[in-house]
């Protein structure tokens, strides 16, 4: 899309739409998306795509047939509306240059003539049901790296979105599977509500730079403040100083000492940065460390985009199913799998993130962009991840602007990650088994000598380690260049410039 002349929004159009089509273990058409936009003499802007719960919702139902948490796949009511879609015609109607029809036209393609399955989505169909394969994939068996699989309903899809917009998708043919699945859970006034709104973005100052993201109900604003925490902690110049990875442990726990309680919809995103309350949690790292606080962040089902053209306009988008294949239901005649995000929402009575009609649950996506001392644009970054995206953003940006290091090598680098033993990836906030850090094989020695030594159990794990997430990273140089890096852990991933 920049060889043909579109700018950086065509681009993350074009190659979300794609990946909605070639990765839906990790993202979809019912999936919800995120982005933040820099655009050249226009103020930074957000995009929340995440999806309402229905007017079916009700916490008081679920309580009553015993449960504590929201439930986890095969069942509807994990289900929000479906964002993506309108995300996408939202960000193409206010910054694209080329038409719906020719950025869709990829995607549509590959639906309708075919592709070649990736390792990573042939390893995720083997934990679907048989059933659910064949209507998706027309195979009960899982599919194999390299077969050619087509997905005529997901092209019928993209053909209606190309040529009517968002209600030729909520509120015709795919919009009616929506209700007939959520069997009263969703209503046809409900579809006809834009999912997608632009918001102001949450800002913060630190390593010398500015950095930005979508405020709550995502949990964006913990790398935020984890960098900002950081800073004023004290982070070592080399990453392969051992106290590198403990400082940085610590400030990613402090910057989420208290996320369940504070991160809803409605959350003041500027008072949860505030210094007032994150200079305690800086303080606390400089001083002392502990193995007790009540957070954890795992993996999930995402992808990240990033995109930068000609005039340094920069997108940073996130989509996401949740959990892989999010709730495990599909729309049938579609072949599109419903995302699993109501997971997010409590049941504790009154909670501001109690499940009810309208809401959007507390959302672990966490796209970012960086701006620098004249607030021109500096670097777009972000990670797939689940909980763990704020923890991988804050490596990225110690090491990008403590330590200096280039895009390649920030992106490549060993890490770690907060996590419980054991854990199915989004119980983890309501776990009490113990803390503990997973660490990359080929980290240095020290940071985990270190870490045992301030009482935390570390698990080895092997480099690459879905846990350890699939960041990418576009900077601006110094001299004006582009640099950038894909992931070398995904087997997904991809880089391309021009």
């Amino acid at each position: 899309m920049l060889d043909r002349g579109g700018n950086a929004a065509d681009a993350a159009v074009a190659a979300g739409a794609v990946m909605a089509v070639v990765a839906p273990h990790m993202c979809g058409l019912g999936g919800d998306l995120f982005a933040v936009i820099a655009w050249p003499g226009q103020p930074i802007t957000a995009l929340n795509a995440s999806g309402r719960a229905g007017s079916g919702a009700d916490a008081a139902a679920l309580r009553a047939e015993g449960l504590s948490r929201m439930p986890f796949q095969h069942d509807v009511r994990a289900v929000t509306l479906p964002g993506c879609v309108d995300g996408l015609v939202a960000l193409h109607s206010r910054f694209g240059s080329l038409q719906m029809g020719e950025l869709l036209a990829p995607a549509r393609r590959l639906a309708s003539a075919g592709f070649p399955v990736s390792a990573g989505l042939a390893d995720a169909t083997g934990w679907l049901h048989e059933q659910d394969r064949d209507a998706a994939f027309g195979t009960g068996a899982p599919l194999v790296p390299g077969q050619s699989i087509r997905l005529p309903g997901i092209a019928r899809a993209l053909a209606a979105i190309a040529s009517g917009g968002r209600s030729a998708f909520y509120e015709d043919a795919a919009g009616a599977e929506i209700l007939a699945v959520g069997a009263g859970e969703f209503s046809e006034e409900d579809l006809r509500v834009l999912q997608a709104d632009w918001a102001e973005p949450l800002g913060l100052s630190a390593f010398g730079r500015t950095l930005w993201t979508v405020p709550p109900n995502s949990q964006g604003y913990l790398a935020l403040a984890g960098a900002w925490i950081a800073e004023q902690a004290g982070i070592p110049d080399d990453p392969q100083d051992d106290s590198w990875a403990p400082l940085l442990v610590e400030s990613a726990r402090q910057a989420a000492f208290d996320r369940p309680a504070v991160l809803h919809e409605d959350a003041d995103g500027q008072a949860l940065l505030a210094p007032a309350r994150l200079r305690p949690r800086a303080a606390a790292v400089r001083e002392s460390s502990s193995g007790e606080l009540a957070d954890v962040y795992q993996a999930g089902g995402t992808t990240h985009i990033c995109t930068v053209d000609a005039s340094r306009a920069g997108v940073s988008l996130i989509m996401s199913n949740a959990a892989d294949f999010g709730s495990h239901l599909m729309l049938p005649g579609h072949g599109i799998f419903l995302h699993n995000r109501g997971i997010g929402f409590s049941l504790e009575p009154g909670h501001p993130a109690e499940y009810k009609p309208g809401r959007r649950p507390p959302h672990t996506l966490s796209p970012l962009v960086v701006t620098g001392p004249s607030g021109d644009l500096d670097t777009v970054l972000g990670s797939m991840g689940g909980d763990a995206q704020p923890q991988i953003l804050l490596q990225l940006l110690a090491r990008l602007f403590a330590a200096g290091r280039d895009a390649g090598e920030a992106v490549a680098a060993p890490r770690w990650a907060l996590s419980r033993e054991p854990t199915n990836s989004f119980d983890v906030w309501n776990s009490a088994e113990p803390l503990v850090v997973r660490v990359e094989g080929d980290a240095p020695p020290g940071w985990t000598r270190a870490l045992r030594q301030r009482g935390y159990e570390v698990i080895g794990e092997r480099p690459g380690d879905l846990v350890f997430g699939h960041a990418q990273v576009i900077q601006v140089t110094r001299d004006g260049m582009l640099a950038g890096a894909a992931d070398p852990r995904s087997g997904d991933g991809a880089f391309a410039g021009c």
